[in-house]
């Protein structure tokens, strides 16, 4: 008898938690549903009361609304090639710091970590105006680089706190046997230490590439020009004077959204070891 009561007070935990579990992710999942629902409704079942949770008359008018008319392809392979561009970017040189913050002896590592944290939550909005001033002096207002650079300068801090955590968590030994080898640090790192950063490099660059991806400050200042407006851009323009079409906006943002879930549910196993190593390294 003494054993089977903190087995049922487990039971009735675990219960209690997987229970919080679901409903948390209920109301994660209902404003996506309440999306899609809506995407596929017509304007007079959007507006109806009481509202429905799903369609009555399934319509994909909304969706050929939005591409014909609105040009959201081409808002969304604009943003496509930002985000990439982007990512790939802060990917290749957050490695490389973290890297050399990770095994080189580096002095004031502690301040620099430091720097890279404050520098992650820094908000946006207190450089947009020297960053417009900037990029119009430079030339790059209304171009895929206006837009690139600085989502790799304003990333790249908590992309390189994450690599350098993970990296942290591999063995040094594995450089040791590649030194004794005669691999050079160059080589070592692309060679023996690249192919084992992978989940950490998962996990920053779905960070990054949803950051990317999503932001919608910048986009707006310096690419105000249709050809490279981006596809958070162009959804919250699809209003017009008179009339905000609802179900046009939500089509557009389940297109916007397709990405970012996909991108999730390929590399959940990757993201999660990359997030848990990156919690318990120093």
């Amino acid at each position: 008898m003494s054993r089977s009561v903190p087995r049922t007070g487990v039971r009735r935990y675990v219960n209690v938690v997987n229970l919080g579990g679901l409903l948390i992710a209920g109301c994660a999942t209902l404003p996506l549903v309440w999306m899609a629902s809506a995407s596929l409704k017509g304007p007079g079942e959007i507006s109806a009361t009481p509202p429905t949770l799903l369609p009555k008359d399934v319509t994909l008018g909304n969706y050929e609304t939005a591409f014909t008319r609105n040009g959201i392809g081409h808002y969304f392979l604009n943003s496509v090639v930002v985000a990439c561009l982007s990512t790939v970017l802060i990917l290749s040189l957050a490695f490389f710091a973290g890297y050399a913050l990770a095994r080189m002896p580096l002095r004031g590592r502690g301040p620099v970590m430091t720097a890279l944290l404050v520098l992650s939550v820094f908000p946006p909005i207190a450089l947009l105006v020297p960053l417009f001033l900037m990029e119009r002096q430079a030339g790059l207002l209304n171009s895929y680089p206006g837009l690139v650079v600085p989502y790799v300068a304003l990333n790249l801090p908590f992309a390189i706190w994450i690599m350098r955590n993970y990296l942290s968590g591999i063995p040094g030994e594995l450089e040791e046997a590649a030194v004794v080898d005669g691999a050079g640090p160059l080589r070592t790192a692309l060679t023996v230490i690249l192919p084992l950063a992978r989940p950490g490099l998962f996990t920053a660059g779905v960070f990054s590439f949803t950051a990317t991806w999503s932001e919608f400050l910048l986009a707006l200042t310096f690419n105000g020009s249709d050809d490279r407006r981006t596809v958070s851009v162009g959804i919250a323009l699809f209003t017009s004077q008179y009339q905000v079409p609802y179900g046009v906006i939500f089509a557009g943002a389940m297109v916007a959204t397709v990405p970012i879930a996909v991108l999730v549910l390929i590399f959940r196993r990757s993201v999660v070891s990359g997030m848990t190593t990156g919690a318990v390294k120093g």
